[in-house]
């Protein structure tokens, strides 16, 4: 119950009021630039792009051994969610690539430079390519919520199979 709760709560952050969620939005950004600094040695646009993907591909790889290695459903979808609110996140930083009208920690801003005129002169597709972005990060708190979900009920089933064992068993 307890992980179906962060999911909802981190996708009310995320979703609903469209901020960083506390203490996971610094966690995220301590992500996002460990991607730039260990990619610093490759092309420039690699690097840009590095942050991001990095910034959702942790919590994914923790959901995902959570999932295969630990068989915790909840664990799974709580990092899920976890991803998922990292990619809104990301959505709102390539939207405001044409912009560049948030407040960064120093440096380029990383969307206006993948999207801008040196590399793939894309900035009129800005918002499209957000959009994508943050329908991806809801799908993913949405997966988050149903491995949740999923762990309850699995979790209840073997709770009564367990309470009330079978009245015979074949040998």
């Amino acid at each position: 119950m307890v992980g179906l709760a962060a999911c909802l709560t981190f996708g009310w952050f995320a979703f609903v009021r469209g901020t960083r969620v506390p203490l996971l939005g610094l966690v995220d950004l301590g992500f996002h630039e460990f991607g730039h600094m260990v990619t610093y040695w490759l092309p420039d646009i690699v690097t840009a792009f590095m942050g991001s993907i990095t910034q959702i591909a942790v919590p994914l790889a923790v959901a995902l051994y959570f999932f295969a290695v630990r068989k915790d459903s909840l664990g799974a979808g709580v990092c899920l969610a976890w991803a998922g609110t990292s990619a809104q996140n990301v959505s709102v930083y390539v939207a405001d690539a044409p912009y560049e009208r948030l407040e960064l920690i120093g440096g380029l801003h990383d969307w206006a430079f993948i999207l801008g005129p040196g590399h793939l002169n894309m900035l009129s597709s800005a918002s499209t390519i957000a959009m994508a972005v943050k329908v991806f990060g809801f799908a993913l708190l949405l997966a988050g919520i149903g491995c949740c979900v999923a762990g309850l009920v699995s979790g209840r089933r073997s709770r009564t199979t367990e309470s009330n064992p079978p009245a015979f068993a074949i040998r």
